[in-house]
């Protein structure tokens, strides 16, 4: 579920990217406009590694449930919850640039800001695994503290 939060705020940082209507059609984009594609995908990356360090503490802190099993479990849900957070990011965004009307050559467009690779969503897993196995590699009890529950 934490790709809900993660898809409203993406869809309210990400800067929209602005275009001008070329000869073919085609929007291109302004100079330095191009940039804000990477800003979005940059942007998406840091808060999906920030709910990874977060639940990846946050799971740590189920002491009665700790070990392998649960760390992959945490993993597979961020792929889930990444993913999630992808498509609703799209959907906050809805009709908000949406185009009225065909747009005449040399008009400029702003366009919606999307992801550019689908690959970002590793990171949120990767995130939770790593803190995970830090914080059980700097445990020092056999059990990893499970009997103090």
């Amino acid at each position: 579920m934490a790709g809900i939060p993660i898809g409203w705020l993406w869809a309210q940082l990400a800067p929209p990217r602005t275009a001008v209507i070329t000869s073919e059609g085609t929007p291109s984009p302004i100079d330095l406009e191009s940039w804000h594609a990477f800003d979005a995908l940059v942007i998406f990356a840091l808060l999906l590694l920030g709910a990874g360090l977060f639940l990846g503490v946050l799971t740590w802190l189920l002491r009665e449930r700790r070990g392998p099993v649960v760390m992959l479990a945490a993993a597979a849900g961020s792929l889930l919850s990444g993913w999630l957070g992808m498509l609703m990011g799209n959907a906050f965004l809805g009709d908000e640039y949406a185009i009225s009307g065909r747009p005449e050559i040399g008009d400029v467009v702003t366009l919606a800001p999307e992801i550019g690779s689908p690959w970002v969503i590793v990171l949120q897993p990767l995130a939770v695994a790593l803190v995970y196995a830090v914080l059980a590699a700097w445990n020092g009890r056999d059990d990893l503290g499970r009997r103090l529950a």
